[in-house]
């Protein structure tokens, strides 16, 4: 596995390095956001460790370049950052995990493991069922594109594509938050449930009308996607 790490305290980038070298990890290491935005688009990479507060370039408007730009890379961010805005902001802005300073660099590998178990599963998954077609969604995990009554929506956040891909997999079925968390998210989340909220009010924003808003509440229980139900 060979991973960028994107931070700026050569402290925490020299204990990163020695628990890299224990799993036999090849870890490279840039202390500066654009510096490190240069290295992304140089190299291949397996996954990207990115710290919220860099010089140059913040993280997550890094993070959130990096998602513009179409590249599906993992991204975990680190951040002293721990209010639950600015963990909802990260996630919005495409990071796939966040781990909050100080942090175990157990803690931190098993992030990259569920992550990158995750991305994995997703590419696989996507060989098999990766184009989907309903009464008024198309989609194409491959190309990532969305049709809506035929036509495209292009407006859409990686973690929005990949929760409404799962929804139209399984319509019409009830999902817990933490269940949504899990499959989509791709590990037990431990941490605020609202970012599944801020998802789905966001996907009814985009796609749903008054008379059509697909993403229903289930009181007590979560959300479901139906077509049929007004």
């Amino acid at each position: 596995m060979k991973i960028l790490v994107i931070e700026d305290n050569e402290s925490v980038c020299e204990m990163i390095e020695m628990f890299f070298s224990k799993e036999g990890i090849h870890g490279e290491f840039v202390h500066d956001g654009l510096e490190g935005y240069n290295r992304f688009k140089a190299e291949h990479w397996d996954l990207l460790i990115i710290d919220w507060m860099l010089p140059g370039m913040e993280g997550v408007s890094l993070c959130r370049k990096i998602r513009q730009e179409g590249s599906t890379i993992p991204i975990i961010m680190l951040t002293a950052k721990d209010s639950e805005s600015d963990q909802v902001l990260g996630l919005e802005m495409g990071a796939d995990d966040y781990v909050t300073k100080p942090f175990s660099p157990l803690a931190l590998m098993a992030r990259i493991r569920a992550v990158s178990r995750r991305y994995t599963s997703a590419n696989a998954m996507a060989v098999e069922t990766d184009y989907l077609s309903t009464k008024y969604f198309k989609i194409s995990k491959e190309t990532r594109e969305v049709f809506i009554n035929e036509k495209p929506v292009t407006n859409l956040t990686p973690k929005e594509f990949e929760l409404l891909y799962y929804f139209l997999q399984h319509p019409r079925q009830v999902f817990s938050r933490e269940q949504l968390l899990e499959r989509v998210w791709g590990y037990q989340y431990y941490g605020d449930e609202r970012t599944v909220d801020v998802h789905i009010k966001r996907l009814r924003k985009k796609l749903g009308t008054a008379d059509l808003p697909f993403f229903h509440t289930v009181w007590g229980v979560g959300y479901k996607f139906d077509e049929t139900v007004e």
